[in-house]
Order: structure tokens, then C-alpha cells, then sequence
């Protein structure tokens, strides 16, 4: 434990202002930060970089989720929520082993994007109050 913490110090410590990144947690998948509409995220939690960003012109989310541990990531997936309540995702699973990437597209035409949070969710469980099992 206390090397996996001494990891992610000097993770935490080497990343620009503009990443935000968070401890690995598995009770915790959903982010507690909202970005306005021309923010983007970088933020390392469970294992998985998540870089995503705002398109207005295409009207969608889009970046990549990155497995950044030694270990096969299963059920990699992930979602958006928009600060009226809409829920965009969870996108399509899929597994990435170690340092593979995946792009993530989540369409958001229709919806008033105004301000977001976003978070990758990882294995069996989704959501801990059952809305998606």
C-alpha cells in the first residue's frame, strides 16, 4: 500500500496544473468535479487515463480511455453527465491490456452542454445504486 501510494504522489507530483488526477478507488468511480463546456478532463483513476473534451461542432464527447497499470482492464467503459441530470453512456465495454487505449465518442446532439463531469468505470459493477446492472 504505502509504495502504491508513493506511485501516485510522484504521479501527482510530475503532472501539469491542468491534469487532475485522483486516487484509485474502487468504492469511488464517479468524479466530484464539474467542467464548463470548454474545459477538458485528464484525470488517472482505477488504473484508466481518462482524457475527454467537449466538440461543439460535432455535438459529442470525445478523447480516449488509457489502461495505465501493468494488469489486463476489463469492462472498460465510460460515461458522461451533464449538469441538467442527462446521463450520456455508459459507452460500449471493452477490455485493454496494459498501455493499450481505446476512443471513447459519446454523442451529446439535442442536449444543452453547459457543464459536465465524466469518469470511466471499470469490471462487473457499474453503479453501486443498481440503475445500470
Amino acid at each position: 500500500m504505502l509504495v502504491r501510494c508513493l506511485a501516485l504522489a510522484t504521479l501527482v507530483a510530475g503532472c501539469s496544473s491542468d491534469a487532475h488526477f485522483l486516487p484509485w478507488s474502487s468504492d469511488e468511480e464517479e468524479s466530484s468535479r464539474w467542467y464548463e463546456r470548454t474545459e477538458s478532463v485528464e484525470e488517472g483513476r482505477r488504473g484508466v487515463l481518462l482524457k475527454l473534451s467537449f466538440d461543439s461542432t460535432a455535438a459529442a464527447f470525445a478523447g480516449t480511455v488509457e489502461n495505465i497499470t501493468e494488469s489486463a482492464l476489463r469492462r472498460v467503459r465510460v460515461e458522461v453527465h451533464l449538469s441538467d441530470g442527462t446521463e450520456l453512456g455508459p459507452t460500449t465495454p471493452v477490455d485493454l491490456d496494459p498501455g493499450a487505449r481505446a476512443v471513447v465518442h459519446l454523442p451529446a446532439e439535442g442536449h444543452g452542454v453547459q457543464r459536465w463531469t465524466a469518469h470511466a468505470e471499470v469490471g462487473r459493477g457499474e453503479h453501486r445504486n443498481g440503475e445500470h446492472r
